[in-house]
């Protein structure tokens, strides 16, 4: 019964089938028809134990796929070493470019110094010149005495 069905309950039929045996038939064997090594036949037959024959179409038994042979390591991994062994190489570079750099200053500067003695030793020898005493300079020092943080000189 449907109570919703828009004309009122409706009625439904059932039928029921019941399952009918089937009368067993006599078995009548099949002779076995030797097959030759090597070779099958399109149909092939079955004795099972107790007397029957089965006879249906030999299936070959079904091929694996061919499997891809996997590389032993994989692409990106190849591709992240070579990737450091060129970071390694730049880095080989950069580090002599940076050592060059820092020789290359270390020459300059000693240059600079270099020329700074020479020049500071021409002028000390000009204002302090072995010539006549006389013209030079005289500076007399005395002796300073420091008592209770006044300078008495």
């Amino acid at each position: 019964m449907y109570p919703d069905h828009p004309h009122g309950p409706a009625q439904r039929v059932v039928e029921v089938h019941q399952p009918i045996p089937l009368p067993r038939l006599p078995v009548h064997p099949a002779p076995a028809v030797p097959i030759q090594p090597g070779t099958v036949s399109a149909v092939a037959s079955i004795v099972l134990p107790d007397g029957r024959v089965v006879t249906g179409y030999a299936v070959d038994p079904a091929q694996p796929a061919p499997v891809t042979a996997k590389p032993a390591v994989s692409r990106t991994a190849v591709n992240i070493a070579l990737g450091g062994v060129g970071f390694g190489a730049v880095c080989g570079g950069l580090f002599l470019l940076t050592s060059f750099i820092a020789a290359l200053t270390a020459f300059i500067t000693q240059l600079i110094i270099l020329a700074a003695v020479i020049f500071g030793g021409f002028i000390a020898v000009q204002v302090l010149g072995a010539g006549d005493r006389r013209s030079g300079t005289t500076v007399n020092i005395r002796k300073a005495v420091i008592k209770r943080s006044h300078f008495h000189g």
